[in-house]
């Protein structure tokens, strides 16, 4: 066993005595295979590109020039706006990856709708999106909690689009976010109870949870099987969504991270860390994240 793997294996192993391992039958329960995925690539860091463009449609120039520098090679696409969907403007992403060495593994697309026939092509175009870079994994939350027809209009449309998922070997990663239609334990207890296949799961963003005033131990105790993908974001206080620098808020990634691990997680760590960007140390502040996250990635199979 290498050095790295048993690190992993042991800080896994450690955290089983602590509040994020409280065991119950049903966080016991065997994880679901999701159908034709195409990679499992045990454990790797990623980088969204909000944390190098923010929320601005920068065509992906900072994320180009600051994610290779600051040590990152899976990049997780924010495609928000028209051209980082046409046919060109995703050429344009295979292209610039290949020059600079990087793996798109992620699109997240634009929050769920109504649940209507718009809503649902559109997430239907960001999945053959995805296959188009070579992603398995597309990324979407809600919109302000009680808008947009609520939690019943997400839970159609992922009633929708599983199909198509499971035919396509992707998984649909259902972001939470604080204030939103996606929000608390609740609201995944109705969309697991509707959505029954392993190819929709939940996207855990820790510094959403922690904003939103809900226990990240509990979420993983509830959901760790159906847990799929993992922003990691640290929050200034508990119960108030303000994200700070890594190391700065009282967000549990260590253990979280230890934790979901210990059940049997694979897939990406993904910093996202969103705006406000301080310009002046952007890279600096990414470099860190890479080193203090890297220890959890497990090597290279090939």
């Amino acid at each position: 066993m290498t050095p790295r793997r048993n690190f992993v294996k042991t800080a896994a192993l450690g955290a089983i005595g602590g509040a994020f391992l409280n065991r119950s039958p049903l966080a016991s329960a065997a994880t679901p295979s999701p159908k034709n995925l195409r990679d499992q690539p045990g454990v790797k860091l990623a980088i969204a590109t909000i944390c190098c463009d923010g929320f601005g449609n920068e065509n992906f120039e900072p994320t180009f020039r600051i994610a290779p520098a600051a040590g990152y090679k899976n990049i997780e696409f924010n495609c928000w706006y028209p051209n980082t969907l046409t046919p060109e403007g995703l050429r344009s992403i295979a292209r610039r990856c290949q020059q600079h060495g990087l793996r798109p593994i992620s699109v997240q697309g634009n929050s769920f709708g109504d649940g209507k026939a718009p809503d649902v092509s559109h997430k239907l175009w960001c999945m053959q999106a995805a296959v188009i870079l070579g992603c398995s994994r597309v990324k979407f939350t809600g919109t302000k909690r009680g808008t947009n027809g609520g939690l019943a209009a997400v839970i159609n449309t992922l009633k929708e689009i599983a199909p198509a998922a499971e035919e396509m070997g992707l998984l649909v990663c259902v972001e939470n976010h604080a204030g939103n239609n996606l929000e608390n334990i609740d609201d995944y207890e109705e969309i697991f109870a509707a959505i029954d296949s392993s190819n929709v799961g939940l996207c855990l963003d820790t510094g959403h949870f922690d904003g939103a005033g809900v226990r990240i131990s509990e979420v993983i105790e509830r959901f760790h099987s159906r847990t799929v993908h993992i922003d990691l974001k640290d929050c200034e206080t508990f119960g108030t969504y303000k994200t700070v620098r890594f190391g700065e808020g009282i967000t549990d990634l260590h253990g979280a991270i230890q934790a979901l691990i210990g059940h049997g997680y694979q897939g990406y760590l993904v910093i996202e860390q969103a705006p406000p960007i301080v310009p002046e140390s952007l890279q600096e502040d990414l470099a860190k994240a890479y080193q203090i996250f890297k220890q959890y990635e497990t090597e290279e199979s090939d």
